[in-house]
């Protein structure tokens, strides 16, 4: 039997009348220069010929595996999940593989997960940082590998990065409370020993809208603790009578303990306490009574990421570092 002749680029460039140099820029993507008909005509031929890249010897030769690394914080966080969605959709569209690996709010773990993404050369990474030790991300800057921040920024690092305004989410909440005649709010968010970016600006945010309403902030306006803490807290420190008349949850993981702990105290929503969650969940629309969310816009987040590592990638020189925040959004529900 006739072993099949291997179809290679010297072949596709026959047929495609074009030179082997453009059919190489057609494979790495490299399109600048290129017409619309060339393309077309290109891929109609490797189509027709079923002509298969040789990947190893193609990313050799360019430096490039087509692969990145995406680096989470906490995969809980519906954040997290649905960005990770976004960038590996997006990113798909380009040829490019993803690793996704969890730190699970751990530096050490994620410091580990950056080797081995170095180690495995990925062509660079979207990182939800863990700590707030620039040294940890300055090996990627010295070695030049393209990385973009989401949701969180690392003192001394240059680099893009994605976020919602954090400040902003905070001060929509508490507006949009003060205006509806509440003027006992607390605030409750995840451990800020390490500063992590959101939490920090959310309370910040917080204390400067309460200021702009004259509210008054005291020992019970503001909570910074482990999510395995929280019922306990609250149900040490408020009585039915030393009830707040809102309670905005800092993140999604708040959200969930705030709502068991309420439910375990047989505390009505919104007839006793009104409930805002920053950070949008599924079933804030469905849980009774629906939860008022000030939402991130995530899939506009999780291009914007995934396309400035495409571009640093391809152009690694290109300047400056941009810091992207978007608007935070208000999904007015049931339950203030």
């Amino acid at each position: 039997m006739n072993k099949k002749k291997k179809i290679t680029i010297s072949d596709v460039a026959e047929k495609a009348g074009v030179s082997k140099s453009t059919v190489s820029q057609y494979i790495n993507q490299r399109y600048r220069y290129m017409s619309a008909d060339t393309k077309e005509k290109i891929q109609e031929v490797i189509k027709e010929l079923d002509f298969r890249p040789n990947d190893n010897a193609r990313n050799l030769k360019v430096k490039k595996t087509k692969v990145i690394g995406i680096l989470v914080a906490n995969i809980l966080h519906t954040l997290s999940t649905e960005i990770i969605r976004i960038v590996e959709e997006r990113l798909q569209q380009n040829g490019i593989k993803v690793f996704i690996c969890n730190s699970a709010d751990d530096p050490e773990k994620e410091k580990e997960y950056i080797d081995l993404l170095i180690s495995t050369r990925v062509d660079g990474m979207i990182i939800f940082p863990v700590g707030n030790d620039f040294k940890v991300y300055n090996y990627l800057v010295d070695h030049s590998i393209p990385m973009v921040f989401v949701d969180r920024l690392v003192d001394g690092i240059a680099s893009d990065s994605v976020l919602l305004d954090n400040h902003a989410a905070s001060f929509l909440a508490v507006s949009m409370l003060a205006e509806k005649g509440h003027n006992d709010i607390t605030f409750i968010t995840l451990p800020i020993d390490i500063p992590i970016t959101p939490r920090v600006e959310r309370i910040e945010g917080f204390q400067k809208a309460m200021a702009a309403y004259h509210l008054e902030i005291n020992n019970q306006s503001i909570y910074s603790l482990p999510s395995d803490q929280i019922k306990d807290t609250l149900s040490q420190r408020f009585t039915e009578n030393t009830l707040p008349t809102a309670i905005v949850a800092g993140n999604d993981l708040v959200l969930r303990e705030v709502l068991s702990y309420l439910k375990q105290q047989n505390i009505s929503i919104p007839e006793d306490v009104a409930v805002v969650s920053i950070d949008n969940v599924d079933y804030s629309e469905f849980y009774q009574p629906s939860i008022t969310t000030i939402g991130q816009p995530i899939p506009q987040m999780g291009i914007k990421a995934a396309e400035l590592l495409l571009e640093r990638i391809e152009n690694q020189a290109q300047t400056p570092f941009i810091t992207y925040r978007f608007a935070p959004e208000l999904n007015e529900r049931n339950s203030c």
